[in-house]
């Protein structure tokens, strides 16, 4: 074991989701295959091959309690905090579970790549930068977004006076100051960040929702190459991010 390897003792996948939705309510449970969108996430998320332990963050408010029973249900952790300050949901999680990575994910992303994921991780633990990403520079589809950093990095940004964007926004405080911590893009082998698979309205959960139909009862684990053989065999169905 490398000295690099020996540094990263537990990573710890944290998905912040919620009910409250303008363009989709309550779409982190909306149907998929008989199973609630967040939990066919985090089935994906589950075939990780370098995350430990995975949390779904959610709020105290009652509007989110299905959500909390659907996943606790599912055999996954729950933590509940503060709706808007995020932030906070992140400190309790890394003072209870004590983890040396973060991985943080959001539950509108039914698509999500485990093999991208650890794609992030290893080059964040390889480069031993404070923060990783594929959305510093996208070429990835909207969808398939996730951020790594260290809980050295956390402690650092929790002790700043920070606004409250910056509460709500987890990652935003790293962004503002790139001159206090060091960032690194993870960029894939080609640029579809003009592709769109996340989820925040009726026409993306419909597309989601297809994909599943077409690749998961034969292919459970398809992966995003799988979703990108499907649109080349169906360019009709392909839905373009905004600004592309």
């Amino acid at each position: 074991m490398s000295p690099k390897q020996a540094e990263v003792s537990m990573i710890l996948a944290v998905i912040q989701a919620r009910m409250s939705s303008t363009r989709l309510p309550g779409k982190v449970l909306k149907d998929v295959l008989g199973e609630p969108m967040v939990i066919r996430q985090l089935e994906r998320i589950s075939r990780s091959k370098l995350i430990d332990q995975i949390v779904v963050a959610t709020s105290t408010e009652t509007s989110d309690d299905p959500l909390a029973a659907a996943v606790e249900q599912a055999g996954y952790r729950v933590f509940r905090g503060s709706l808007d300050d995020v932030l906070s949901r992140f400190q309790t999680l890394r003072t209870e579970l004590n983890p040396t990575h973060i991985v943080r994910l959001t539950a509108d992303c039914p698509l999500t790549d485990p093999a991208v994921i650890d794609g992030i991780i290893e080059q964040h633990v390889a480069t031993e930068v404070d923060y990783t990403s594929n959305v510093i520079s996208r070429t990835f589809p909207r969808g398939l977004d996730a951020e790594v950093f260290t809980v050295a990095a956390l402690d650092r940004l929790s002790a700043l006076d920070l606004s409250d964007d910056e509460h709500e926004h987890v990652t935003l405080g790293f962004y503002k100051r790139p001159g206090e911590f060091t960032l690194t893009n993870y960029a894939g082998a080609a640029d579809n960040s003009h592709l769109r698979w996340t989820v925040d309205n009726p026409e993306d959960y419909d597309f989601a929702l297809w994909v599943y139909r077409e690749l998961y009862p034969t292919k459970p684990n398809f992966g995003s190459s799988d979703i990108l053989a499907l649109l080349e065999r169906h360019p009709e169905r392909i839905l373009i991010e905004d600004g592309h």
